[in-house]
C-alpha cells in the first residue's frame, strides 16, 4: 500500500482527480474486502447486517443498519429507502459498471486448491474468519504469516522472518526439480512445477513474487526471452504487509534463473531505522525441519536442477515517497519495471508527483488492487494526469492471494493483487 495509518475503511474524497466514488478508500488496506455471494447466501449468514450504507457521511444520519441493497448491480447496500433515492445522483454513475463486474464473481473466487470453499465463500459468510483459517494449520500469529489478519498491526514489522513454518512437503524451501521451460499462467501450474500438494497455503504469501513474475510476463522480461539481460532491476512502491516476509522474495530466484535481481522497495511506511538497508538473499526460505537440506544455502538453491547456473537478489529498502527518493534510487542503475502492489492509486493525492514521474521517465509500471473498481478508478485518475489511456488493460491476475479479505463497504469480490493494470 503507499499510504499508511488507516485502521478500517473508509469514506474518502477524490477530489484531486474529480474522479470515482467518494465513498470508496481504495488504499489497499490490510484485511478489508468482500467476496460477492448470492443475496440468499448474504441473508442466511446475516451478512448484510454488516454493510455499511453506501450514502454513510453523503448528509443525513444512518438511521438503520445497511440491509437494503441495490437491486441491480447488488454492490451496496444503504439504510433506508430515503437514502437509496438521496444516494442515487452519484449511483447511476456507476451502477451499470458495477453490476458487470459482479458478473465476474466465480471465475475471480475460483481457485484449485483444497482449501479454496474455506478461503473464499466461507470467509465471506464468516463462518470463518483470517484468523481462524491460520489458527487451523498452526500458523496464527506465527513468524512471516503474522500479518495475514487484523491481528498485524500489533506486531514489530521491522524483524525479518525466514522461515516457513511448515514442513518441507508442504514448502518450496529448495531449488525446483527442473528449470522453468514454459510459462506460468495459474497457481495450480506453479504448483506442479514446485511439486507442491494443493492443500499448501503458501500461495497466501507467495502472491508477492509470483506477481512481480506476472508483471514481467506481461511486459515480455523473463529467462525465456533470449534477448533478457542478466541483470533486472525492479522498483517497488509502497511494501508495508511485506516488510517482515521478505524471505519470500526468494522464490525469484527459482523464476528467475540466472539473473541478478535487484529490487528496490519504496514507501512511506518503511521504518526510519530500516531507511537504506540492503538485503541479500542468496536462499529459500526455509521449511520447519532441522534436517533439511534447504538449511545450507548451496544446498537451498541448487538442489534438484542440473545446471551451474546461478542467481542472486539484492532488495534495498528506502523511506518516503517514490517521486521524493527517485534521484538517489537512480545513481547506480535505472529500473526496468515499477510495480507498486494495492497501489490504491484513486483514494490519495500523494500518487500524483508519483505518477507523472513514471510518465517522465517512461519506464514500464505495472499496479495492482484488490478488486476491478478500484483499478477502473485508478485507471481514471492516471488518463487524467498523463492524458494516455492504459498501456496495460485491467485484467485478473491469476497470481492472486487465494484468501478473501475481510470487511468492505462493497460486496464486490476482494483479494490481494487480485487485478493488475499497466501504464
Amino acid at each position: 500500500m503507499y499510504v499508511t495509518g488507516l485502521g478500517g475503511p473508509t469514506k474518502l474524497a477524490l477530489g484531486w482527480a474529480g474522479l470515482g466514488w467518494a465513498g470508496l478508500g481504495w488504499a489497499g488496506l490490510p484485511a478489508h474486502g468482500r467476496v460477492h455471494l448470492t443475496k440468499r447466501e448474504r441473508r442466511k449468514s446475516g451478512e448484510e447486517k454488516d454493510m455499511e450504507c453506501a450514502a454513510k457521511g453523503s448528509g443525513t444520519r444512518c438511521t438503520a443498519l445497511a440491509t437494503r441493497p441495490c437491486a441491480r448491480c447488488g454492490a451496496v447496500s444503504y439504510c433506508s429507502l430515503s437514502h437509496q433515492i438521496e444516494h442515487w445522483s452519484q449511483h447511476k454513475h456507476e451502477c451499470d459498471r458495477l453490476e458487470q463486474q459482479m458478473k465476474s464473481v466465480n471465475f475471480i473466487n475460483d481457485f484449485p486448491f483444497t482449501f479454496s470453499r474455506e478461503a473464499t465463500l466461507q470467509v465471506c459468510v464468516k463462518q470463518e474468519t483470517r484468523c481462524s483459517f491460520l489458527s487451523k494449520r498452526g500458523l496464527h500469529q506465527v513468524g512471516m504469516w503474522m500479518n495475514e489478519c487484523s491481528c498485524w498491526a500489533s506486531f514489530d514489522c521491522s524483524r525479518l522472518n525466514s522461515g516457513w513454518d511448515l514442513p518441507s512437503i508442504l514448502c518450496p524451501c529448495r531449488g525446483p526439480e527442473s528449470l522453468l521451460s514454459e510459462q506460468l499462467h495459474s497457481w495450480r501450474e506453479y504448483y506442479k512445477w514446485r511439486c507442491i500438494p494443493l492443500d499448501s497455503p503458501v500461495a497466501l504469501l507467495l502472491h508477492w513474487p509470483l506477481t512481480i513474475f506476472r508483471a514481467t510476463q506481461l511486459l515480455g522480461i523473463t529467462t525465456l526471452n533470449p534477448d533478457a539481460s542478466d541483470k533486472l532491476y525492479i522498483h517497488y512502491l509502497g511494501p508495508e504487509k511485506e516488510l517482515p516476509q521478505l524471505a519470500i522474495f526468494g522464490e525469484l530466484l527459482a523464476l528467475f534463473p540466472g539473473v541478478h535481481i535487484h529490487v528496490e522497495l519504496v514507501g512511506p511506511a518503511i521504518p526510519p531505522q530500516r531507511d537504506g538497508e540492503k538485503i541479500r538473499i542468496s536462499k529459500y526460505a526455509c521449511c520447519n525441519e532441522d534436517e533439511c537440506a534447504c538449511k545450507l544455502a548451496s544446498e537451498n538453491v541448487n538442489s534438484g536442477t542440473q545446471t551451474s547456473i546461478t542467481s542472486a537478489l539484492t532488495l534495498k529498502l528506502w523511506r518516503g515517497f517514490y517521486h521524493d527518493r527517485y534521484r538517489d534510487i537512480v545513481k547506480d542503475s535505472s529500473p526496468h519495471l515499477v510495480i507498486a502492489p494495492n497501489g490504491g492509486i484513486a483514494a490519495y493525492s500523494s500518487w500524483l508527483p508519483s505518477i507523472e514521474l513514471i510518465e517522465k521517465i517512461d519506464v514500464p509500471a505495472v499496479f495492482t488492487d484488490y478488486c476491478e473498481e478500484a483499478c477502473h478508478l485508478a485507471a481514471s485518475c492516471i488518463k487524467t494526469i498523463t492524458g494516455h489511456s492504459l498501456r496495460l488493460p485491467v485484467q485478473i491476475n491469476p497470481f492472486r492471494q487465494p484468501l478473501a479479505v475481510e470487511d468492505s463497504v462493497l460486496l464486490l469480490p476482494c483479494y490481494s493483487n487480485c487485478f493488475l493494470f499497466g501504464m
